[in-house]
């Protein structure tokens, strides 16, 4: 196992290498391959040819020989030519971080669905790798023009059963994305809003699930434990009744053929009530795995900062793996915010203030509410627009500023804490 580490520029959140190493080590264990050696490989560019230097490839050529590796991985792109290349020159197997990827997905999906899509997303990686099979064959005759050898025929055969088979996926998934489109449909149709769970892989998401559902969806503590979706009916303490969805976690890079093949799947947040963001805050690596998973939300029109899409609710997860002093930030944190809970999916702690919190951020929740707030109550105002949704202003004055907007119970009380008036016209 290998990691090329680029020199990039600093100055905002950007994992560290072991942390990226480590997760590439938990992506091979996820599929059962025996990491012998894993190792960060300092690079000064990429080599457009092997994507290693000369004299690196000669000191991994010497390692390969000793070590005898069935499958050496880089974790990273490779380009259909430097995979070739690293393969003539170290006489083993390399795969990149997107066929790893791939290959996680192809053991772990379960449904036809699941099925279906990683083999499109599997064809789409593999289309423009095909000449490496067929290299042996190449030119073995002698041809003019459109008349090449044996091998370009194979070559061009092949090509098109892939494209045939790419296309015959698509379609079939195209059906799969009208049914789950009048299924959503049928879903708005009854009196139950749907909460769908969304996370880097393995964040909890599973655990929580199963504690919040009493399901038994696969949980384990490996890279991409669930693949396909698994929806269950709730009935929360206020004895609200939802439809909760358990997702197929979120990594950094998470290769475009996937995301493009599982897009039938994720648009599932799409139609969310309530998105919960689940987070192991306990990750040194937590800020980027929670921008990894903001910016594939973005991708699919989510974006809480700019209000578009579904509410998102902020799940700190994995608490009890915290020293008590690392929690008081923390709680911090979840007392100023409506949209933040800290709890342990493992032990049950915080799962109530979870369950009340999604209560309060459900549609039927929420009143619309018109405030008085004085133009020296900055922290009133700030909280209007923390706590409220379709927050507008109605009218101001000298003396103070009106604002209209919908706000939960749990909204409502955090405003007259800060010291709006609710207007009693």
């Amino acid at each position: 196992m290998l990691h090329p580490a680029l020199k990039r520029p600093t100055g905002h959140h950007i994992r560290t290498n072991q942390v990226q190493l480590d997760e590439a080590v938990g992506l091979a264990l996820a599929i059962d391959i025996d990491v012998t050696k894993a190792d960060v490989l300092p690079l000064t560019r990429i080599s457009p040819n092997h994507y290693v230097g000369r004299g690196q490839l000669e000191t991994l050529a010497a390692q390969a020989e000793v070590l005898q590796p069935n499958v050496i991985v880089l974790n990273t792109a490779l380009s259909p030519i430097q995979q070739r290349n690293l393969e003539r020159a170290l006489k083993t197997k390399v795969i990149d971080r997107t066929a790893l990827i791939l290959e996680i997905f192809g053991a772990r999906a379960q449904t036809r669905e699941g099925a279906l899509q990683v083999e499109l997303a599997h064809l789409t990686y593999q289309q423009g790798r095909l000449v490496r099979s067929w290299t042996h064959l190449e030119r073995q005759r002698g041809g003019a023009g459109f008349m090449g050898g044996p091998g370009e025929t194979q070559i061009e055969t092949d090509r098109r059963l892939l494209r045939d088979r790419i296309v015959s996926l698509k379609k079939r998934l195209e059906d799969v994305r009208r049914t789950r489109g009048l299924a959503r449909r049928k879903r708005t149709r009854a009196p139950f809003p749907v909460i769908v769970l969304v996370g880097y892989t393995n964040a909890g998401k599973s655990t929580l699930f199963n504690r919040l559902t009493q399901a038994d969806v696969l949980s384990k503590d490996m890279l991409f434990a669930t693949l396909d979706p698994t929806v269950r009916r709730v009935t929360l303490p206020s004895g609200s009744v939802v439809m909760m969805t358990d997702t197929v976690g979120f990594i950094a890079d998470l290769p475009t053929e996937l995301v493009a093949a599982f897009r039938a799947t994720l648009e599932e947040v799409l139609e969310a009530d309530v998105i919960l963001h689940v987070q192991d805050i306990a990750s040194p690596d937590h800020q980027d795995q929670k921008a990894d998973v903001l910016s594939i939300l973005k991708s699919l029109g989510v974006d809480a900062d700019a209000h578009e899409g579904p509410p998102v609710l902020d799940v700190f997860n994995k608490i009890d793996q915290l020293h008590p002093s690392d929690r008081t930030p923390l709680q911090a944190i979840a007392d100023r915010h409506d949209n933040t809970v800290l709890l342990s999916a493992q032990t049950g702690e915080g799962v109530q203030n979870l369950e009340a919190a999604i209560d309060a951020m459900l549609p039927d929740q929420h009143e619309t509410l018109v405030w008085a707030v004085g133009h020296d109550a900055g922290d009133a105002l700030a909280a209007a627009y923390r706590h409220g949704r379709n927050v507008e202003t109605i009218s101001s004055d000298a003396d103070k500023t009106l604002l209209k907007g919908d706000f939960s119970g749990q909204g409502k009380a955090r405003m007259l804490a800060a010291g709006a008036q609710l207007n009693k016209r």
